[in-house]
């Protein structure tokens, strides 16, 4: 696997978004990758703790508009891609080991959600979160609608949601969705010093403790999950979400056109 890298580092599991020529937006691989990398790494016997972040300038821009028109026309492409949506996010929140983000660039869409659920947010002091699934027709099932209530509250989420604005690093870290910000050049060095301080805790009480706090997060996958990601299901082939996709590409190959004139 290329567009998903897991690299050991002693205890520490650097887990690195890997397609920067398109700001690690979702392909079928990475995708794929992320829907099982949580299990894989649960069964490593010498990984402690993991570091999520992305190759090059952005942590993720979300999804890939080829993959979306896919996901409209291809029934059985459209099933997998909500069941492997079901099993990142819940790969992420029973994952025992600790998982910080280091959110170097955009974390939009998905990659919003992936910098959401993990433990610990460190984010680059530039960089940003974004939720815009309602802005291309779609709903924000596969974590926004889960994770953020819990983390802002419900009338602050659903603007969030709703309006699909930028929260930039200051703004995330006083809201909550991060835990701090960092200059961007020290991100990394900082996300491997504070997952080194997490593997040199008790193991048992380091996992058990995330497993316990966590269980608000399986409370609200009980109630939250599904009906979000089915109802995320039903919109990939609405057609507000097909006119959205369409009107986006057609201005991208305008734009190029009058870039190559």
């Amino acid at each position: 696997m290329t567009d998903l890298v897991v690299t050991a580092v002693g205890p520490v599991r650097l887990v690195e978004l890997n397609r920067p020529e398109q700001l690690n937006a979702m392909s079928e691989e990475l995708h794929s990758g992320l829907a099982s990398v949580w299990d894989e790494l649960a069964t490593d016997p010498g990984a402690q703790v993991i570091v999520l972040t992305g190759r090059g300038r952005a942590f993720s821009a979300g999804g890939n508009f080829d993959i979306m028109t896919r996901v409209q026309r291809d029934r059985a492409f459209r099933e997998r891609n909500v069941e492997e949506a079901r099993r990142i996010i819940t790969g992420m929140v029973r994952c025992p080991l600790p998982v910080i983000a280091a959110v170097n660039g955009p974390a939009v869409g998905l990659g919003c959600s992936l910098a959401l659920l993990s433990d610990l947010v460190l984010i680059a002091d530039d960089a940003y979160v974004a939720d815009p699934h309602v802005q291309v027709g779609l709903v924000a099932g596969d974590g926004g609608a889960l994770v953020l209530p819990l983390l802002v509250g419900l009338t602050r989420a659903k603007e969030l949601l709703f309006l699909g604005e930028r929260v930039n690093a200051e703004d995330a870290v006083r809201l909550g969705l991060a835990n701090r910000a960092v200059p961007k050049d020290k991100l990394l060095d900082e996300a491997m010093d504070l997952a080194g301080r997490l593997a040199a805790l008790p193991t048992q009480a380091l996992r058990e403790t995330k497993r316990a706090v966590n269980l608000h997060l399986e409370q609200a996958m009980a109630q939250v999950l599904e009906p979000a990601l089915l109802a995320e299901r039903d919109s990939m082939h609405a057609p507000d979400h097909i006119a959205v996709v369409e009107k986006i590409i057609a201005s991208r190959g305008r734009r190029r056109a009058g870039e190559e004139g």
